[in-house]
């Protein structure tokens, strides 16, 4: 009777801590409207890396360093990933960045998630959408999102870290306007 009444303890703590988590991660997201970063983005093994801003809902503007200017612009509709060379539009819906920065999605679906302690200093929560598969990252002590895994609309295997996350700047309103084919 011990044995069984001390599993059902650490059952609850357990539950109990999985709870606190999601309610800090979901106020610390109805508190965001904007977040500005650097990130790391190792795609197939080829690492890149820059500065993004992402507003809610749905708009990310991104430069990369060292890499032919390349830049990865979504006004909410549209993708467009533009370098010296090369231009590409896509539907926003199309990939799965429209699940990532779709704050009232994110939110809604970790309700309903088992997450997962990862070396005690993240948070994982796994989303299956529509044929996509999304490993969420968050800080355990900020409860900021700090990464994302998931496959892109070329099947390749991606993997963004988040690091120096600024929250809630002023930003300019031009800065999602998707650039020409110039």
């Amino acid at each position: 009777m011990f044995r069984y009444t001390l599993i059902l303890f650490f059952c609850f703590l357990i539950t109990s801590a999985n709870s606190e988590n999601k309610k800090k991660i979901i106020e610390n997201l109805n508190n965001i409207k904007n977040f500005e970063f650097k990130f790391e983005q190792n795609i197939n093994g080829k690492i890149e890396n820059g500065n993004c801003t992402i507003e809610y809902q749905k708009k990310i503007f991104c430069e990369y360093t060292n890499s032919n200017n390349k830049i990865l612009v979504s006004n909410g509709k549209s993708l467009v990933i533009k370098t010296l060379s090369s231009y590409y539009r896509y539907s926003l819906d199309k990939t799965p960045l429209n699940l990532i920065l779709d704050k009232n999605f994110l939110i809604n679906k970790i309700y309903d998630l088992n997450e997962k302690i990862m070396d005690n200093k993240l948070i994982n929560y796994t989303i299956i959408e529509d044929d996509n598969e999304i490993n969420l990252f968050f800080d355990n002590v900020t409860f900021d999102l700090v990464g994302w895994q998931n496959t892109d609309i070329y099947q390749n295997f991606n993997i963004t870290y988040l690091t120096f996350i600024k929250k809630n700047k002023k930003i300019s309103k031009n800065l999602f306007k998707l650039p020409s084919r110039n």
